[in-house]
This record gives C-alpha cells, sequence and structure tokens, in this order.
C-alpha cells in the first residue's frame, strides 16, 4: 500500500504515515459529494454561516493544537503558525458576515418586466493546495466555496496531510453535514480521477506553474472551469524619495516570513540608484541579526525550509547566479533544510535569482537608474503576481501602480492577502481570483433569469 510520509523538517525525524486513498475509497468520497450537495444547496445562508462561525471559534480554542501540528509538518516558525489559524478565522467570519449579500440577486434594468442575475451553487468544488500555508490557503478557498452552497474537496500536498486531515475534523466540528467538505489522501493520479467525476465542476489550485499548467489541462478537458494561483516573483520597488528605514524594515519581513516560501513574498527588490547603497546598508544589517533554528524556540525568526530537496534546489539557483556575476553579501549556506538568511546584489535579467521563482530566504536587490526604469524591470518576467512600491509621493506612487503588470500592488506596505481584497495573478501567475466578492463569485452559476407579462 502506497503511503506518504510526514516529517519534522528541521531534524527529518519521522511523525507519521498516511495510506492513500483506493480507488473504491474515492468513488466512494465522490458519492458522499454528490449526496451532500443535493441537501447543502438548498441550506440558508443563515445555516451556512453559523457553521462558518463555529469553523472560525473552532479554529481560535484550538489554535496552539493545530499551529503545532502546521509546525512539525512543514517548518514553520510557530508563533507564525498561531497567526495563520487566527487568519484563517478571520476568513471564516467574513464569508459568514458578507456572503450572503456578495451573492444576493442583482437586479438589471431591460425591457422586460423583471430580469436579474441569480447566483447559484455548482456543486463539487476540488482544491488542490501546497504546503507553505498548509491552512491558510485551505481555508481561503473553503470558506467562500461552502458559504456559496457548494461542497468542497481537498487534495493537499502530501507533506501536510495531517495538517489535511485536521481540516476535516474542524468542518465536521462545526456543523458541515458528512461530505460537505472532505480531504482525501491522494496523488496527482487520484486527483485526476477526481476532476474527471460528474459532481466535480470545478477545480482551485494554489501551487507550481507546472502543477497549474497540468490541473487546468484535465479541468479544460471536461469542460470544468479553474482558478489558478501560481508562482510569483514579485517586485519591491523602492524610489528615490522612500523612506529607506521603513522600506528596509518591510523589505526584510516581505522577503524572509515563511522562511521565504511564498508566492507573493517579495522577491526582486528593484531600488532606485540614488538610494541603492543605504537600502542595501539597512538590510544587510537586518539580516544579519536574524536567527534561524527550531521552529519551537521562541526567539528564532524563522524556521529551515519544508525539506532538505527545496534548499539544493535553492542553493543551485543561488550558485548558478553567481557564476554569472551575483555577489553574496549575507549568508548563502545550507545545512539539510535549515537555508541561512541571505542577501545578494549585482542580479541581472540572465541569473536565475531574477528570472526564477525563489522560494526560501534569499533577498536579489537590482539597482534602477529612475522609475521608469524601475517599472520596466519589475515587468520583465513571466510572473505578474504582485509589487509594492516604496515613495512618500503617494499619487506618483499610484501612477507607477498602475503601470505595474500583476494582480496587485501595495504601496509603502508589502504585499498580502486579505479576505475584503480579491487577490490573484496575470501571466504565468495564473488566472481567476480568491477573497472578496470575486472570489465567491468565481465558483458559482450567473443565472439570467427574465419575467414577461
Amino acid at each position: 500500500m502506497k503511503k506518504f510520509t510526514s516529517i519534522f523538517p528541521f531534524d527529518q525525524s519521522v511523525i507519521a504515515e498516511y495510506p492513500l486513498l483506493s480507488l473504491a475509497e474515492l468513488n466512494k468520497k465522490s458519492e458522499a459529494a454528490s449526496k451532500a450537495f443535493s441537501h447543502w444547496k438548498l441550506t440558508s445562508f443563515n445555516h451556512r454561516a453559523d457553521v462558518l462561525t463555529k469553523a472560525a471559534s473552532i479554529l481560535k480554542s484550538r489554535r496552539h493544537e493545530l499551529a503545532k501540528l502546521m509546525s512539525m509538518e512543514m517548518g514553520k516558525a510557530y508563533q507564525e503558525s498561531v497567526a495563520e489559524i487566527e487568519k484563517c478565522a478571520l476568513v471564516c467570519n467574513f464569508y459568514a458576515e458578507n456572503g450572503e449579500a456578495f451573492l444576493k440577486d442583482e437586479t438589471i434594468v431591460t425591457t422586460y418586466q423583471k430580469s436579474y442575475v441569480a447566483y447559484q451553487p455548482l456543486g463539487a468544488v476540488l482544491a488542490v493546495m501546497p504546503w507553505n500555508f498548509p491552512f491558510w490557503q485551505v481555508f481561503r478557498f473553503a470558506a467562500p466555496t461552502l458559504m456559496a452552497g457548494n461542497v468542497a474537496l481537498l487534495k493537499h500536498a502530501h507533506n501536510v496531510s495531517g495538517c489535511s486531515l485536521a481540516i476535516e475534523e474542524v468542518w465536521r466540528q462545526a456543523g458541515a453535514a458528512e461530505g460537505v467538505f472532505q480531504s482525501l489522501i491522494t496523488d496527482s493520479e487520484g486527483a485526476e480521477k477526481m476532476i474527471r467525476t460528474s459532481i466535480v465542476q470545478a477545480v482551485s489550485l494554489t501551487g507550481s506553474e507546472k502543477a497549474g499548467s497540468a490541473v487546468a489541462a484535465i479541468a479544460a478537458t471536461e469542460i470544468k472551469k479553474s482558478v489558478l494561483e501560481l508562482g510569483g516573483s514579485d517586485g519591491f520597488i523602492v524610489l528615490a524619495d522612500a523612506d529607506i528605514t521603513a522600506a528596509a524594515k518591510t523589505a526584510v519581513q516581505a522577503r524572509m516570513q515563511n522562511a521565504g516560501q511564498s508566492c507573493i513574498a517579495a522577491k526582486r527588490f528593484i531600488v532606485e540608484t540614488v538610494v541603492y547603497d543605504e537600502f542595501i546598508g539597512r538590510v544587510e544589517e537586518q539580516i544579519k541579526n536574524l536567527k534561524q533554528g527550531n521552529p519551537f524556540q521562541e526567539d528564532i525568526d524563522m524556521g529551515p525550509l519544508a525539506s532538505p530537496k527545496f534548499a539544493e534546489q535553492l542553493l543551485q539557483q543561488l550558485s548558478q547566479s553567481t557564476a554569472k556575476g551575483a555577489h553574496v553579501l549575507v549568508g548563502g549556506q545550507a545545512s539539510g533544510a535549515n537555508f541561512q538568511p541571505t542577501l545578494v546584489n549585482n542580479i541581472h535579467t540572465e541569473m536565475p535569482l531574477f528570472n526564477e521563482e525563489t522560494f526560501g530566504p534569499v533577498m536579489s536587490v537590482i539597482k534602477a537608474n529612475n522609475a521608469e526604469d524601475a517599472v520596466r524591470i519589475a515587468n520583465n518576467h513571466r510572473y505578474g503576481l504582485g509589487n509594492s512600491v516604496w515613495t512618500k509621493d503617494l499619487q506618483r506612487g499610484e501612477a507607477v501602480a498602475r503601470q505595474l503588470e500583476s494582480g496587485n500592488v501595495f504601496i509603502n506596505a508589502m504585499t498580502k492577502s486579505d479576505p475584503a481584497l480579491p487577490f490573484g495573478g496575470l501571466k504565468k501567475s495564473g488566472f481567476g481570483r480568491e477573497l472578496s466578492h470575486h472570489g465567491i463569485r468565481e465558483f458559482v452559476n450567473a443565472k439570467t433569469i427574465t419575467v414577461s407579462p
């Protein structure tokens, strides 16, 4: 029997093993989803909101237990894990409070006596989710999906199978009926089988460009919708008139949170020449003081990467870039899954540190001649997830933001997701939106209804 093994990244000790579901068991999951949808879609918004509110309460009351599981499975610093659980509660409460209003019938004035759009659930939505934010990625999909009257199936990353099962337990404790939310311990072949089942009507994937392309292609052959949130190489633009102290402090946080393992982490720091040396100096000082270690140590700033293989990949990107002229100012070493916080400059477009996504604590700084050059550098990438712009001239900041090719831009703040704001990207960063009213409307049928006398 094939199994997934959950391993503590810090020391590679085995936590647990999880057997994969058989084909017969997957079929039962599909049947349970179909049965659940037949009644869940008929429940009131008040009922669904009550389930979401209870889920939020459970998350808060169990946050320390769930955060420990998260840190054990993927190595996130414990304090970051606690914050992630609390953010999951926030998104549940957000959709409990706003979901009905987001999906209310929309009246349209036409020549008919009455015409409107009704937003109705589709069926089951399959989520293929990554390990880097094992609770948040799931809840930002699940809360709007369930509030809209759909049912949910989760194919999580294999190294966070314990988190996957714990999430299902939270929804059951909150009162979601059997089959409304199900965790599938399965591989890519099992996920494909589920996409091709009749009850699954849409797919949401957060992950790599390669995984997104494969899943979207399967969904397309079945004429089913997909929403993809893929890689990112976000630009962090520091203009000459920026508050350098604030920019540098936020820059380190934006790159090093979650040990740099985030699609929306700032990765390319594009700094105007006139403030380049000052920015580098302030950032270098901070990075030298960062402490990495066991995720359960109270005084650490970051834990390990999720796997030694990720550290090896990052080392390779760093090595290939230094061979082309990049300069390592701080860090650059790894031991097992533990990768030192690293600062690199003299970056250009032919280097992996520029043209690939770097998933770890490596901060790449690029010099720009002026604001126009900074925009050019930021847009010169196949990804378009997010950007950050730093300037004291807010009007100018907004003008720069409109020129950037990405799904979101934050002025004088780091890129992050917020339940009230739509989240997603352009180009190879994917398509579709999560969160806000845009996210809950991705997986509903916008049904036109007209009435004539």
